[in-house]
């Protein structure tokens, strides 16, 4: 009286294969669950108990016993609900087993409608990668597991449904694939942005290349305005880049069943209250994405940036340049994802209004306080130095300006970003914020015009090897924006033109 059940478990973002067995014996009635089970999992024996009589089924009088195997991983979550259930009744014999490349997965209700669950795109990926070639789901999630292409997936409403179909009486058919709807942007446009022609330039660099740019002005002159408008000129995403993105939202439950694919990239802006936890990732007993895995192939802004904890700041240093935050327990290990463009926006000092005579009010010594919270590690990850100069009046008052749209914007990016993925070939970077030592020599070779005025440069700013490397990087970009074959002059030039750090950073 022994059944084998397959599911599929969470580890992090990433789902592996879980085999439920059950074994039902003689001696005093019991109902145990062992392989390193949570709370949640210990409880689906009342759920699974008042399951089975709402049903109709007869629940075994003997001793149960649930093995989820491999017995040394910790499994969590409600997902193992309706394989335990399945496992007793076709260890009981009232149910026949499902197939052997089958796999179930789901949470009941007392009635035995099956919830939606959570992680459901990693662990039909996995179940592809374990050969399982049907997937039971909660019909809610059905949509989000067809986005794996791998096995056929059953959309099964509740427990009644489903034990017909395994007898044979009425057959479930196999959800379709799901496939996305054009997406429009309809969220804020560059053509309302009066003026401010050098931000727009950086930003469109930043958004061609996926590169880290930091802008600083006074209050009111639109940096955090122009930073919730970079979404409407990023990129396209590819289907490789949202099913990795989507994967980090579906265990952290926020996708749905009408809109199971993350298909917009991603534009994350924390409060500067935030822990480092919050923005790295943690939690116990199992550690949990943070914002910046939440921003993987998107944005993450961070508003009014020497307001955050000095140690919130410092823990984006590694996930920049790795793409990637390994976060440690004493119960576990897990690495998140974490490859997003950083953008920024900040006030040269307390006031918001130094360097404008009389209008600051700051102390020198305050001023050089506030800006000492960015440490130069984190600046020198940062591509894109761009200052945002206060508005004047006649810029405000003009009632009628053309100014350039997003759509028009967002073309010459996506034109520049193809380039860029035609370049670097199949498993290559993405994008130029990207390309490593080799692909930097083979895509970024100066000439020797180029490299007397690198090589000026160099000495006059104090550069470091980081951000030489940066500076090819943005200075490809540009070149990819004007079409270009190689890095010409003007391209290093306007890329070192941002490089430096506005005059209130040279401290």
């Amino acid at each position: 009286m022994v059944s084998k059940i397959r599911s599929l478990g969470l580890q992090g973002v990433t789902g592996y294969e879980v085999s439920t067995e059950c074994d039902l014996s003689g001696g005093l009635p019991n109902f145990d669950i062992v392989g390193l089970p949570d709370t949640a999992v210990k409880e689906a024996r009342d759920r699974v108990r008042a399951v089975a009589k709402n049903c109709g089924f007869t629940f075994p009088v003997s001793r149960i016993t649930i093995n989820l195997a491999p017995a040394d991983r910790r499994k969590a979550g409600t997902v193992y609900d309706l394989p335990i259930l399945v496992g007793i009744l076709t260890a009981g014999g009232q149910l026949p087993p499902p197939e052997e490349d089958a796999a179930l997965v789901g949470e009941l209700s007392l009635s035995g409608q099956l919830r939606p669950i959570t992680g459901m795109l990693p662990m039909a990926m996995a179940a592809a990668r374990a050969g399982i070639r049907r997937l039971y789901v909660p019909a809610d999630s059905a949509a989000e597991a067809t986005l794996a292409k791998g096995p056929e997936v059953y959309p099964v409403h509740d427990v009644g449904e489903l034990a017909r179909h395994l007898r044979g009486e009425e057959r479930i058919s196999p959800a379709p694939l799901w496939t996305p709807l054009a997406a429009e942007r309809n969220g804020p446009d560059f053509s309302q942005v009066k003026g401010q022609r050098a931000a727009k330039r950086a930003l469109e660099i930043a958004a061609a290349g996926g590169h880290n740019l930091l802008m600083s002005g006074p209050p009111g002159s639109g940096k955090s305005m122009l930073a919730r408008r970079l979404p409407s000129i990023l990129p396209d995403m590819t289907m490789e880049e949202a099913l990795s993105t989507t994967e980090i939202y579906s265990v952290l439950g926020l996708t749905t069943a009408e809109e199971p694919l993350v298909v917009q990239r991603p534009f994350r802006a924390p409060h500067h209250t935030i822990s480092g936890m919050g923005m790295a990732g943690g939690g116990a007993p199992v550690p949990r994405p943070g914002e910046i895995s939440l921003a993987h192939n998107g944005v993450l802004f961070l508003d009014e940036l020497p307001e955050f904890h000095k140690d919130v700041i410092e823990v984006l240093r590694q996930p920049l340049e790795e793409g990637k935050v390994q976060i440690s327990r004493a119960t576990a290990t897990e690495v998140f994802p974490s490859r997003f463009m950083l953008v920024c926006a900040m006030n040269p000092c307390k006031c918001g209004w130094y360097g404008h005579g009389s209008r600051c009010k700051c102390r020198e010594a305050d001023v050089e306080k506030y800006q000492a919270k960015i440490s130069g590690p984190l600046l020198d990850r940062i591509d894109l130095f761009i200052e945002v100069p206060a508005m004047e009046f006649d810029e405000l008052s003009v009632r009628e300006s053309k100014e350039e749209s997003s759509a028009e914007i967002r073309q010459r990016v996506n034109a520049a970003r193809k380039l860029q993925v035609a370049r670097s070939g199949a498993g290559g970077a993405s994008c130029n914020a990207q390309l490593g030592p080799e692909e930097l020599n083979r895509f970024c070779a100066l000439d020797d015009e180029c490299q007397t005025m690198m090589k000026s440069a160099f000495e006059r700013l104090g550069l470091t090897a980081r951000s030489y490397d940066r500076i090819l990087r943005v200075a490809r970009t540009i070149a990819d924006l004007d079409g270009a074959e190689g890095i010409e002059l003007p391209h290093l030039a306007e890329a070192l033109q941002y490089r430096q750090p506005a005059a209130w950073m040279n401290r």
